[in-house]
């Protein structure tokens, strides 16, 4: 081979290894998040919540039945996060008391940021009378006193909303704290999950190669299942307990 041929292929080699070292040193990071779509309320902190409804003076409270239907399958109406950012969403039914609200605003306000977070109530005040009778008494005698109010909670309600100029793994850890806490089965939530849960449900429905489907064997009563299945199955196809 010619030595001035060879010669140049050497350095064209030592040129493109320099090269390789060079930029093997640098680091690329992506540009800061952004959050100017990011509106914050008048009031960052939660609203502090009421212990019983306030009536008018010459109206009786109410005392109302159980109503699990209030609790029972899923909820329609606030399932979805308002600031589109992060939230606590409840996996079950149940009921809210006004000790788990005040759990929630303390913990969330001595732990967030008043300055870059704000957090919103997404459930109504405790407004549903729970009656009891006092210890010791009888059966009979009519139906108890009101002794507290509560806020029934269907699978899927956000609680609460928490956002402002922050990431989910900031946040992360004590929304999960607070959700564990809660009478019934929750979850921290950002809406990135939940894009992702209503993609995975919309994509297992339309891959689905198992036609033995819940639906399809309560409809078709096999096995005879219809004779013991619960009449809420009939609807949900015993999706929610």
């Amino acid at each position: 081979m010619n030595p001035v041929k060879c010669r140049s292929i050497v350095l064209q080699g030592s040129i493109q290894a320099t090269r390789i070292l060079q930029v093997c040193g640098f680091k690329h990071y992506p540009p800061p998040i952004k959050y100017d779509h990011v509106e914050f309320p008048e009031r960052p902190r939660l609203k502090f919540v009421d212990r019983q409804p306030q009536l008018p003076p010459n109206i009786k409270a109410p005392k109302m039945q159980k109503k699990l239907r209030l609790m029972r399958g899923p909820e329609h109406i606030h399932n979805f996060l308002l600031h589109k950012q992060y939230g606590i969403m409840a996996l079950g039914g149940g009921r809210l008391k006004w000790g788990h609200f005040e759990m929630l605003r303390l913990t969330i306000g001595r732990k967030m940021d008043k300055d870059r977070m704000f957090a919103i109530w997404r459930v109504d005040n405790p407004w549903f009378p729970v009656t009891k009778k006092g210890q010791g008494q009888r059966m009979g005698g009519g139906k108890g006193a009101i002794d507290h109010y509560v806020t029934p909670v269907k699978a899927g309600k956000i609680i609460l909303e928490l956002g402002g100029k922050c990431e989910f793994l900031e946040v992360k850890d004590f929304l999960t704290d607070c959700a564990n806490k809660l009478p019934f089965k929750a979850v921290a939530v950002s809406q990135e999950m939940l894009d992702k849960q209503k993609a995975d449900e919309k994509w297992r429905e339309e891959n689905n190669q198992n036609p033995y489907t819940m639906k399809y064997l309560i409809q078709n009563n096999m096995g005879g299942c219809q004779r013991w299945i619960s009449p809420l199955d009939f609807k949900y196809f015993c999706k929610y307990v």
